[in-house]
């Protein structure tokens, strides 16, 4: 003879379920029938001072938009007898006396059941509810840092985009795969007539093969690349440019990634030809005064970004009052390494208010117009307090976002040794019995 079963008290076992439920009558009021020991936990209200009260009375809603949308669930259970999923709700709890007191912001999604008895008549409306706070806050956290991401790629496309360089990258097995508007614009060419090795064509013929080997040779040792060529202009003109680029490398070592730039050195490079042209002493100058312009363009690259990695000094200013917000180690140490960032060209570099240049941002800011100035004599001052006389030879442009003026880009590269090699070699004519090729140095440095 089977076992007698045994009494089930259903209401404890409702009350133990491990979920927040709510029983509800179906009546107009809502009437709070009963809860699991969950819902009373998380709603922070005894059970004693819910069960028996109208659903408002026990939890007054935050906002009659929240208490719409729980009326307008309840009448859809009531009218279709289905259950219905509210739209995402937000419901504050205040905190207990010894945490605190106080509201705390929660966000629940509730779903309303029809208990329907034998007759097909509704019974009971139970709500489920779920605290969905946390997830809720890992969603907008992730939405945020994605759009903080998708900024900065769009920040970091622009300046690519527009900075006075000439920027190029290319896959671990050195095959170029993206070239800036700066080296289309100097090339005349379309991306897709430069990409993997299609570049090499627009080279001058005699420079073509060294090029080929000098880049294959770096991208099989995986070391950096410098070479000298020229590449011919978008009115047929070839000119000699500086081409530098240095390995990105992932956690293991492994290089995922070629940068690259390129700086238009043809003058420079034609000046120099023309001391060595002039006789052994003025060549022998003129070598180690470009030794020395090498040098200081090698200093202005670096491997922690792309833009210390640009061949030049590379300063960007933003608003009106032209506040330094970004320049990179080459900018920063023709400066004297003073600091820039964070404060205005007026305070952090006076001697160019003293000059005058000021008008000239000015005016650049204003219209739009570029403004390129060769060999500009400027006193520095140092580190230490003291100046010394300079040359410099920049372009100044304006950028904009969202069609409105937002600051200025600055490319410089200082010529002061060119300067005062020329200004050497042109008192070293009587000593060569003829008169050199050269630009004539300026009154003073």
């Amino acid at each position: 003879m089977p076992a007698p079963a045994l009494p089930v008290d259903y209401q404890n076992v409702f009350r133990s379920l491990p979920e927040n439920f709510l029983l509800i009558a179906p009546n107009p009021e809502a009437t709070i029938l009963d809860n699991t020991d969950s819902h009373v936990a998380v709603s922070l209200k005894s059970r004693e001072a819910a069960v028996g009260k109208p659903f408002f009375e026990a939890y007054p809603a935050t906002s009659e938009s929240g208490a719409a949308q729980i009326r307008e669930s309840h009448e859809h259970v009531r009218r279709y007898l289905e259950p219905h999923t509210m739209p995402l709700i937000r419901y504050d709890l205040a905190r207990p006396e010894e945490q605190g007191g106080g509201l705390e912001e929660f966000y629940w999604q509730a779903t309303h059941y029809p208990i329907i008895d034998a007759q097909g008549q509704l019974q009971y409306i139970l709500q489920r509810t779920q605290n969905v706070t946390e997830q809720l806050r890992a969603a907008r956290a992730a939405a945020e840092a994605q759009q903080r991401l998708t900024d900065e790629q769009e920040r970091t496309r622009f300046i690519l985009q527009n900075l006075p360089v000439l920027i190029w990258t290319a896959t671990p097995d050195g095959q170029r795969d993206y070239f800036n508007l700066r080296w289309l614009e100097f090339t005349g060419r379309e991306m897709s007539e430069e990409l993997g090795e299609k570049w090499l064509a627009n080279l001058h013929p005699d420079d073509r093969g060294r090029v080929r080997d000098e880049w294959a040779q770096s991208v099989a040792a995986g070391t950096p690349y410098q070479v000298e060529y020229r590449l011919r202009r978008h009115d047929g003109q070839y000119r000699w440019i500086l081409s530098r680029a240095h390995p990105r490398r992932d956690a293991e070592g492994h290089i995922n990634l070629w940068v690259g730039g390129a700086t238009d050195i043809h003058d420079q490079k034609m000046m120099v030809q023309e001391i060595l042209e002039a006789n052994e002493q003025q060549a022998a100058l003129a070598e180690q005064s470009y030794a020395h312009y090498q040098l200081a363009q090698q200093q202005r690259q670096s491997l922690l970004a792309l833009f210390q990695q640009a061949p030049a000094q590379i300063g960007i200013v933003r608003g009106a009052d032209f506040r330094y917000e970004f320049a990179n180690a080459s900018y920063q140490a023709a400066m004297g390494g003073r600091e820039l960032v964070g404060r205005t060209v007026a305070e952090a570099v006076p001697e160019i208010a003293q000059l005058g240049l000021l008008d000239t941002l000015n005016e650049v800011y204003r219209t739009g117009q570029p403004y390129e100035a060769h060999e500009m004599p400027i006193n520095l001052r140092q580190a230490d307090g003291s100046t010394r006389p300079a040359y410099f030879t920049y372009i100044i442009q304006r950028f904009e976002e969202k069609g409105e003026p937002a600051g200025l880009t600055s490319y410089a590269y200082e010529v002061t040794e060119l300067v005062q090699a020329r200004a050497a070699l042109a008192r070293l004519q009587p000593l060569g019995g003829g008169a050199a090729p050269g630009p004539t140095p300026p009154a003073a440095a």
